[in-house]
Order: structure tokens, then sequence, then C-alpha cells
């Protein structure tokens, strides 16, 4: 992607430099059935049939991502609108996606009030999935052989105004004190969501639209270097059946109370924030974060694909902002990286940090809870002392070493600096050197405002059979000298779980001034995030080349995509066809370059 300042003398020049066009993907229909030949094959060097496999999936035009959804009418008209990029402010896309979020919700309300209707979403129903059985709204497709036991179980389903006595969407606006995880694995959504707290209207910005009388929300989130909106209605779910479903506890609750059981029951299990299955606000009537989260799950096709992730991602699809991945191990100078980066916390960059090695279990250093997600929430120096302020999404378990509360290191008069007051909230103040001693990983995303321009374009590869940097490749062209972005990304696969393959891509990019033999910079490959790589560094004007390298690597342990589809097409029909609506099968690579004007 390349972003160019107002004065430049064009716009980036956007080709693939070899003979042969890449390719931009168009997916068939799934079939049920593959046929099988009785022919031997005749045999093929590897490489060769690598190269005609991926031809099978390919035409000859780079363009946008809309052009990668299985074939249908929309994808096809979006495609034939794909034309060269040009670069925009990095809000455009917001702005865009936040009018037609607002376009819909008010056709949705205007048909609602007509037939005198609350709204009923007709594409991710809670109601009707867990009444009928089928819980496609929780669990998502696999590509192992057999399906685990489904970890979710919840009991209900009623709507915000069934839920809460006097519900409100923001009561004294979102704030990290809100959030309380639920039964989903999705801390390093929540941390993210914390983190926006500490950036005015971040997170309304999110929310786009709303009519809590009809029962229908509008949100965008970023995907794929662009913003989507997404609409649900306000069915949750919750914790507990209803009283005439629940045999058991409807007997003992006649048996106790014989005024009005039903009432009481439903005041006791059925009422207020806690009691919701999924994440809750700790004001008992607000409702802004579990009504987020749905849409949020319900733009990845269910809950269970939105558990385990990295805090840095879950910014970057609420803010359009790039993550960078460091580690504590890695820092070269600890001075530069306190004053230069975490004292920006709230500013140019948003955290989230944790701790743990994947595989060996989960733990705890100190009340530190391993392979979970934290929130940075501010970063000062003080009398000499470097401090910094961390949030647990859970909303409880805090450090219990130096400055944890009621530590030795407290006193009355710090207390009145740091605005702190002692309790289990999940929020706490550790020391810089106890910091990047204690966690291991960090995740800082810078956010773009109004003063940045982008443009993008995407493009498939073929990974070839030897690990070297691809002969296709970008340019682009500077008018001026400034600050640069530059990301490589490949499709976000969580929005088609089950749906991945056996291979997992991991890139790599060199950057290359025209006329000058060796390389400008190169990115650093992460530890675990793959989804994209980046720089940032001052480019001077001039002409550049960006060389991308495509590792691929191959889990026999997972089923091939076609071996899914045949676990599915009976059974799961309707579920594999909506996350089919999402799949992409050959490496698809996006180029962003973002550019401060």
């Amino acid at each position: 992607m390349s972003a160019l300042p107002p004065d430049a003398a064009s716009e980036a020049e956007y080709y693939l430099g070899r003979g042969d066009p890449v390719a931009q993907t168009v997916i068939a229909e799934f079939p049920v059935r593959i046929p099988v030949s009785t022919k031997k094959a005749k045999q093929q060097p590897p490489q060769q049939i690598i190269d005609e496999f991926w031809a099978k999936f390919t035409t000859k035009a780079p363009g946008k991502a809309t052009t990668v959804i299985p074939s249908n009418r929309y994808a096809e008209r979006a495609a034939r609108r794909s034309n060269k990029p040009a670069g925009t402010t990095a809000q455009a896309s917001y702005e865009e996606a936040a009018a037609i979020c607002k376009a819909k919700v008010a056709k949705i309300v205007k048909e609602c009030r007509r037939v005198n209707q609350k709204y009923r979403d007709p594409h991710f129903d809670l109601e009707l999935d867990l009444k009928w059985g089928d819980h496609d709204t929780l669990n998502s497709l696999t590509n192992i052989s057999e399906d685990p036991p489904s970890t979710f179980h919840p009991k209900g389903v009623k709507r915000v105004t069934d839920i809460f006595d006097v519900p409100k969407f923001f009561i004294d606006g979102p704030t990290a004190n809100d959030v309380r995880q639920g039964r989903d694995g999705d801390c390093w959504l929540l941390a993210a969501l914390c983190t926006l707290s500490n950036k005015p209207s971040l997170i309304e910005r999110v929310c786009v639209a709303r009519d809590e009388q009809v029962g229908v929300y509008g949100f965008v989130f970023h995907r794929d270097g662009e913003w989507y909106s997404e609409i649900i209605d306000d069915k949750l779910f919750l914790t507990k059946p209803d009283f005439d479903e629940s045999v058991l506890e409807r007997m003992l609750w006649e048996s106790i109370e014989r005024v009005d059981p039903e009432e009481q029951y439903r005041k006791a299990y059925q009422s207020g924030s806690g009691a919701l299955y999924f994440a809750q606000c700790e004001h008992a009537n607000e409702t802004w974060l579990p009504l987020l989260e749905k849409a949020y799950a319900k733009a990845h096709g269910d809950y269970q694909a939105i558990e385990g992730g990295f805090t840095g991602e879950g910014i970057e699809d609420l803010t359009g902002g790039v993550t960078t991945e460091l580690y504590s191990t890695d820092i070269l100078d600890k001075e530069h990286f306190w004053k230069e980066e975490l004292m920006k916390v709230n500013d140019e960059f948003l955290f989230g940090c944790s701790t743990g090695m994947w595989g060996i279990g989960r733990g705890e250093r100190k009340g530190i809870v391993e392979l979970h997600a934290y929130s940075v929430m501010r970063a000062v120096e003080i009398d000499g002392q470097r401090l910094v302020l961390l949030k647990n999404p859970w909303g409880q378990g805090e450090w219990k070493g130096p400055w944890s509360d009621g530590s030795k290191e407290w006193t009355a008069e710090w207390l009145t600096k740091l605005n702190h007051r002692f309790g289990d909230d999940g929020s706490f103040w550790i020391s810089y050197d106890d910091l990047l001693r204690k966690y291991q990983a960090f995740d800082r995303t810078r956010l773009f405002g109004a003063d940045w321009k982008v443009t993008s374009i995407w493009t498939t590869v073929s990974v070839p059979w030897t690990l070297d940097y691809h002969d296709s490749y970008f340019t682009f062209s500077l008018a001026k000298m400034g600050p640069v972005v530059l990301v490589l990304s490949q499709l976000d696969d969580r929005y088609y779980r089950g749906l991945e393959g056996q291979y997992r891509f991991e890139l790599n990019f060199r950057l290359h001034k025209k006329g000058q033999e060796d390389y400008v910079v190169r990115s650093i490959a992460p530890y675990r995030q793959t989804r994209s790589v980046n720089v940032e560094l001052e480019l001077e004007a001039g002409e550049y080349t960006v060389l991308m390298k495509v590792n691929a690597t191959r889990n026999l342990d997972l089923l091939p995509i076609e071996e899914v589809i045949r676990k599915y097409a009976l059974d799961r029909r309707d579920k594999l066809v909506a996350v089919g609506m999402s799949y992409v099968f050959i490496p698809f690579l996006i180029l962003l370059l973002y550019i401060e004007l």
C-alpha cells in the first residue's frame, strides 16, 4: 500500500514486475463430491505441479480484496469496479463504512416501525440457534478429524430490554472499569477495548449507530486494510434458562417462593449484567460491551472464532492502526523504549502485553497470569520512579510484587499523586523494571489520524518450492521525504475458521531504492503474530521496490480443505456456506504504505 502527500507529482505507480501478471483469486462454489480419475498420473517436477495447481485459482489482474471472496453477484460487481488504487486519508475508509452502517440501521428501523416489530437478525439469530441446537453462532468449523466438545453451554437467550431493568448503552462513557470477561476466551479483544478506552472517542467510533427501542445496533471493524460494517439485533446469551424450561429449579422456586416464583427467579438469574453468558459491563444496566462483543463474533462467524488472539491485532481491528510485536529481551535501548515509546501511550501508540510460553500450560507469576492479555493504561515518571498502570480484563487478579495494592511502597502521598485506590478490580501499578522482567511480549499499535495518507493494493502469489524472494514485486514513488509505515499483510484467516487448510504462511519483505544495490530496510519476522509484517522509517523522495518472501509450513495433523467440505456438507451446510463467503484458498497479500502529510 502507498500513501502520497497532496503535493506529490503523481500517484504511486503499482505493477508486478514479472513477465506474467500476478493473479487475483476467484473461488468457485464448493463441490460436495470430487471425482477421482482412474488413470495413473504422469510424473511431473514438484514445482510444475505447484504452479499448475495455483493457476487454476487465479485471474490475471490485481485489485481489491473484495474480488477474492467466493463467486457471487456481490463479489462480481465489486470486482468490476476494482481499479488502480488512489491515495486517500487514513480515515476515508472509516467514514465510508460508517455512512453505510448508519444507512443500514436507518433502513432497518424504518421497516421495523412500519410492521411494528423489533429487529430479528436472520443471519445471526441466537434464539433460534440455541432452540434448534445448531450452535452455528457458537461453534466454528474445525479442520481436525473429530470436533472437540463444545466449551460453550448458554442456557437462555433474551433481548436487552428483557434482561436489563433500565438498559443504557453507555453510562458515563465506555471505560476500562466497565470490562468484565465472560466465558469466551477473548481476553485479547477485551484487553484491546480496555486500551482503547484511554483515548477519547475510540470506542464510540466503533459503535456507529443504534436504535435501542427497535433493538438494532451497527458497528464497524477494520479488516484486511478496509473498514466494514456489521449489524446485529439485541439478543444476548444467558447463563440460566427461562423459568418454564428449568424443571428442577422451577420446582424448587415454587416450593420456596409461593407468591411469584417466576418473577423472583428472573430477578435472581436473568436480570442485569451478571446474567449474561459472555462479556458484561460492571454496571448492572450498561450494555455496550456485550453488544460490541456479539457484533465482533458475528463478523468472524461465531463466538468460538474469537477465542485466543493478540491484543495488538484486536487494537488493529478496532482502530485501523498498525501493530509491531516487541519482545522485552530484544529491546536494545531500554531508556529509548521508555521515553520514545511507552511514555507516548494513548498518544501515538496503544500498548498491550502478555507473558508465558505456548504449549506448557498456564500458571501465575506473582499474580500475573501466563498466556493472558493485559492492557497498558498509563506510564508515568514521578520523583525518579518509572511506573506503569496495567489492567486485567477479568476485572480481578493483580500483580503481587512491589507497587501492588497494599505493598510497602505506597504512602498517602503516592496514592494521591497516582490517583489510585486499593481493591481487586484488575488495575495495578508495576515498576518499569518489573514490567520488562515479568512480561515478555508487547504489542505496540501506531494510530493514524487525518494527517496520514494511505494507499493499498492486493495481489496473489504462488509459493515457490525453495524459500526465496518472489519474482513478483510492488513499486511505489515518493515526491518528498517523510515518515513512512510500510505493511505487508495476508488475509485474516480468523474470518474463515476451519477452511484455513494445512498451510501456515509467514511473510517477509525487503525495500530497495531504485539505483541502489543494497536494500534500504527489511522486515523482522515476528515471534507469534503472522498476519502482517511492517517497518517504520523516514524515506527520501524517489522510486522504491518491495520484494516479498512467503514461507509455507504444512501441518499434516490438519485436514485438507476438501476433507473439511465433505465433513460438513450435509450436517452444517448453512454454516459451511457462511464461512465460505469469507474463504480464500491461496496466499493473498496486501501492500500498504502510510505517509504522514
